[in-house]
């Protein structure tokens, strides 16, 4: 049986990347998905692709109507959540120096103030015993050269994950994060010279990156019935990276 049968599951961030492989791993175990993405047509390709058991809305989540009126397509259109993915968040380099005052708002907006909001305004949505799941990273203990910024909202994340999960009893629903490796993203392929990233791979105990796949079968897990004991963890898929 379908690990996520006839649950109802909202990924943010959803239109390309370890979001869109969430998806389409949440789809393929029998939820219904509803997915964001802040630009329309990436957000539309991934909706025809994945089909029509996922529903798109263009939102970002640092701004909080954009917030509510997604919640309102949910409300409307199945009316809870059992399953919420906060995955919207963005990485932008810049080395100690360079660093911005516009780099610092952009990054915590989508990071730390998107996540905190997509979590707040889903509330009255939450079913009982829903499974709330962050998307953190191993910057958070191994940051890189000029992801300082990054690494920084990121660990915000994992202490929120902390936090919220006193609030499980009160609110119903558990908490968790997990924290991917470096994964062959469209997100992180732009960032990152290719050079850079073939150096990177070689200090991955693996050997290699992640395929975005991989971090969604973790994530998958999380939203399960199999999870229903796990509440304010954090689960490393990196490869041994952020382990040994």
């Amino acid at each position: 049986m379908a690990v996520l049968a006839d649950k109802i599951a909202v990924v943010t961030g959803g239109s390309t990347g370890i979001g869109f492989a969430t998806a389409r791993a949440f789809r393929d175990e029998g939820a219904k998905v509803f997915i964001t993405g802040r630009r329309k047509d990436a957000l539309d390709a991934a909706v025809a692709e994945l089909g029509p058991a996922v529903t798109g809305v263009v939102c970002d989540v640092s701004v909080l109507d954009e917030l509510d009126a997604l919640y309102r397509t949910v409300r409307e259109q199945a009316g809870r959540i059992d399953v919420l993915v906060a995955n919207a968040g963005i990485g932008i380099s810049a080395p100690l120096g360079e660093v911005t005052e516009e780099l610092i708002d952009s990054v915590f907006a989508t990071n730390v103030k998107g996540t905190i909001f997509t979590l707040q305004q889903a509330l009255p949505l939450l079913s009982p015993n829903a499974s709330v799941i962050l998307t953190g990273s191993t910057a958070t203990t191994r940051p890189s050269q000029g992801l300082e910024v990054y690494a920084a909202s990121k660990a915000a994340i994992r202490n929120l994950a902390r936090g919220w999960a006193l609030s499980s009893r009160t609110h119903g629903f558990r908490v968790n994060v997990v924290s991917p490796g470096g994964t062959r993203t469209p997100g992180l392929l732009e960032l990152v010279p290719s050079e850079a990233l073939r150096q990177s791979e070689g200090a991955i105990p693996l050997g290699r990156l992640a395929e975005p796949a991989e971090i969604a079968a973790v994530t998958t897990f999380l939203a399960s019935d199999a999870s229903s004991y796990v509440n304010g963890a954090e689960f490393f898929a990196d490869g041994g990276f952020a382990q040994v």
